[in-house]
């Protein structure tokens, strides 16, 4: 009887040992799920926010020159004071002045001063943001056969075939310049230190790869963006301080902001809008997915050139246009 009840009692922790067991693995199953759960929801968090980062920047961009030929408009219909008072309120378009501390700093035109007469000359400057990608070599191979220059605003690539289209860029006669090496806004403006080591790093890249010292910078969304944890004055100080010339845009194609306008349709923005100034800095992209910038820079080139205007690569010479002129940015 004695023998009977112990076994039962063995019985009887054996099974409760089992369930105890079978409670502690489903603990750390449902633990290690919510867990997991918790990380993936954060990674998913974080990712959302850059990409609402990112879009902030490709709205503002592709409003800007919509805002600029708005203001024009009103110019013609108002006078011309009006239309300069409302540049001058225009938060994209702070231009500068001769000032005694700019010196040895280039000038960014008066956007007023700008605007082309019946007569005038166009000088037109195209230029491609974020590349290299698979799509430089036939934007370098249409350039080519039209015997045309542009300028590369390019970011940070190791890739062999990056390195190869660097030096193709020199090679042929186009100006290289920088775009940032990371191109991550969340890290780019995060603080000042950080643009600096970027910008330290894409200098020294392209002039390990290319033996080219790039002396001109575009700011990832424009010198007006308002996304930037730092003030970009702060920057602007930085890239004076350094002798390095940076230049935003007044004529804007619209590959930034969808992927469905067709080649006809960019081309016709970038004519209308060249046709308002002396000098026009064209943003365009060279990326994997701008397939339509690619085929519109042919029959851009000819309207163009149909129009009589002279199309250039960024020089030294070339007429500076800045969103946030460097030159009113005093030195510490």
């Amino acid at each position: 009887m004695e023998e009977s009840s112990a076994k039962g009692l063995k019985q009887e922790r054996r099974k409760r040992r089992r369930v105890a067991q079978i409670k502690m693995t489903l603990i750390c199953i449902i633990g290690i799920w919510l867990v997991v759960s918790m990380v993936i929801c954060g990674v998913l968090l974080y990712k959302v926010h850059v990409l609402e980062e990112d879009l902030k920047f490709l709205l503002k961009n592709f409003t800007v020159s919509q805002q600029i030929g708005q203001i024009e408009e009103d110019a013609n219909q108002t006078g011309a004071d009006t239309g300069e008072s409302a540049y001058l309120n225009l938060e994209a378009a702070s231009w500068a002045g001769d000032t005694e501390e700019s010196y040895g700093i280039a000038q960014a035109v008066n956007q007023e001063e700008n605007l082309a007469q019946e007569g005038d000359a166009h000088k037109v400057y195209l230029t491609f943001d974020d590349g290299p990608s698979g799509n430089t070599h036939q934007i370098l191979d249409t350039l080519d056969q039209y015997g045309v220059k542009a300028t590369f605003f390019v970011v940070g690539k190791d890739d062999d075939k990056s390195r190869e289209l660097y030096k193709r860029i020199v090679d042929e006669g186009h100006t290289l310049a920088m775009h940032s090496y990371s191109h991550k806004y969340s890290t780019l403006y995060s603080s000042l230190q950080s643009f600096e080591e970027d910008f330290s790093e894409i200098q020294n890249y392209l002039y390990e790869v290319t033996g080219e010292e790039c002396l001109f910078y575009r700011f990832p969304g424009g010198s007006s963006n308002h996304v930037s944890s730092v003030d970009m004055k702060e920057l602007i100080r930085y890239l004076n301080e350094r002798g390095i010339t940076y230049f935003d845009w007044n004529v804007a194609s619209g590959d930034a902001a969808s992927q469905k306008f067709t080649p006809e349709k960019l081309v016709e923005n970038v004519t209308g809008d060249v046709v308002k100034y002396k000098t026009s800095i064209v943003l365009m992209h060279d990326a994997d997915a701008k397939v339509s910038t690619v085929k519109a820079l042919g029959p851009m080139i000819e309207a163009l050139q149909g129009m009589g205007a002279e199309i250039l690569p960024i020089d030294e010479s070339t007429t500076v246009v800045q969103h946030i002129a460097a030159a009113s940015v005093d030195p510490q």
